[in-house]
């Protein structure tokens, strides 16, 4: 086990109607002046913002607004919400939404207190030291973004979507009901369920040496998020389904799924495949990031793999109980050509690999980059911004070259 910190700052405030105590905890908390971020669509209809702003009313916390955040939030509304910020003079800012409302208000706290432009943080050129604090509404599990310390923004007229990770981006209260998440389509679901999955995936496949408590805890957390989408696919207002996703997206994406498997001060997992999915919606802000994951992650497998076949059947053990054949053991009757060890390995880590994505394709996920409608002539467009993002080698997992990303997005056709 290698050496980590782990560093979970958040006030978790979990359970029915919990939305509706959000000015409660937010005025416990010492805050008088919120700055409301969302998206304006289903918080809107579902009433859901209306909730929040009566609890802050109730509990004498003050308001105003920003609406209009998009999926994969652009910087053009993060600069906005920083004007307005600042000439609001608030003291807290409270996203209600999913991955993006929060990343968005993640960026707007940032900037607020930086005098340059907020970009510079996510183009490496300043490192933020200051913020103002972010208290969640959570409606969408799926990012983890509620307790992480990630933030993720497209820039469009540069076509690069950038992420910044530090502590000062971990929120200092999230509320999360899971009854908000009854009405969420089917699509949205499976790509959140996707997404958290994939948080988990990028930890485990680290290319560190196995940490049998933290290895238990991440595949505890894959198996439950499975039976509970298989559940939620059913019976969409199943409570205990809904709860448990939304508690797997927070932890999925805090740290504790890693803690062991990184590399201290350096990296808390491979994350290769985040990298080459932000440049798919870099390209298209339509496609859904978890939609996006469930093309890049299997692809990504089938190409790394044999650099730490150990890990891979470990994984397909624990997450799917498939083993690799024993001649000396299993009946291969039927089987007319031999089976080596080698290809046992490497039948049990394909079938793993088969099992995952058939896993996302049942939940309505895409299976190809063409099913996204991303095209062979659009893979080169991807690269640019992945050099700029990953550099020219990148992956901890196996260390990959921009012709190895290349290959995998091409696979994935």
């Amino acid at each position: 086990m290698n050496d980590f910190t782990f560093y979970s700052p958040t006030r978790f405030v979990f359970g029915r109607r919990a939305c509706d105590r959000t000015g409660e905890e937010v005025a416990a908390a010492g805050y008088r002046r919120a700055l409301i971020v969302y998206g304006g669509g289903s918080v809107v209809r579902a009433g859901t913002l209306d909730r929040v702003k009566a609890s802050l009313d109730a509990a004498g916390v003050t308001h105003v607004e920003l609406g209009g955040v998009r999926p994969n939030p652009e910087i053009g509304l993060v600069r906005e919400g920083i004007e307005c910020a600042r000439r609001e003079q608030v003291d807290v800012v409270v996203p209600v939404g999913g991955g993006s409302a929060i990343d968005c208000a993640k960026a707007i706290a940032l900037g607020a207190c930086y005098d340059g432009d907020v970009w510079d943080f996510f183009m490496k050129r300043a490192k933020p030291e200051r913020r103002l604090p972010v208290a969640v509404v959570l409606t969408i599990p799926a990012s983890g973004s509620e307790g992480s310390n990630s933030c993720v923004i497209s820039n469009d007229a540069e076509q690069l979507k950038c992420g910044i990770n530090t502590d000062l981006n971990r929120p200092v209260l999230a509320i999360m009901d899971p009854e908000l998440t009854f009405t969420l389509p089917a699509y949205q679901t499976a790509a959140g369920v996707t997404d958290m999955i994939a948080h988990i995936m990028e930890r485990f496949f680290s290319g560190e040496p196995a940490v049998p408590v933290t290895d238990n805890i991440a595949c505890g957390l894959i198996r439950a998020a499975i039976e509970a989408a298989q559940t939620v696919a059913d019976d969409p207002s199943d409570y205990e389904a809904r709860a448990n996703l939304m508690w797997i997206g927070t932890l999925a994406h805090n740290g504790l799924a890693g803690c062991g498997l990184g590399i201290p001060g350096k990296r808390d997992g491979d994350w290769t495949c985040h990298g080459l999915e932000h440049e798919l919606s870099a390209l298209d802000p339509t496609i859904t990031h978890g939609a996006g994951l469930a093309v890049i992650f299997p692809a990504w497998m089938r190409f790394v793999w044999r650099a730490h076949p150990e890990r891979f059947l470990e994984f397909g053990r624990q997450v799917f109980g498939i083993e690799p054949v024993d001649p000396k053991v299993d009946d291969l009757s039927g089987i007319d050509e031999e089976i080596t060890p080698e290809r046992a390995v490497h039948d049990a880590v394909e079938a793993t690999i088969d099992e995952l994505q058939d896993f996302f394709c049942s939940l309505g996920m895409p299976r190809t980059l063409g099913d996204l409608g991303v095209t062979e002539e659009d893979v080169d467009k991807l690269m640019p911004g992945l050099r700029i993002n990953r550099g020219e080698r990148f992956g901890s997992c196996m260390e990959l070259t921009l012709d190895d990303a290349r290959a995998i997005y091409l696979s994935a056709l």
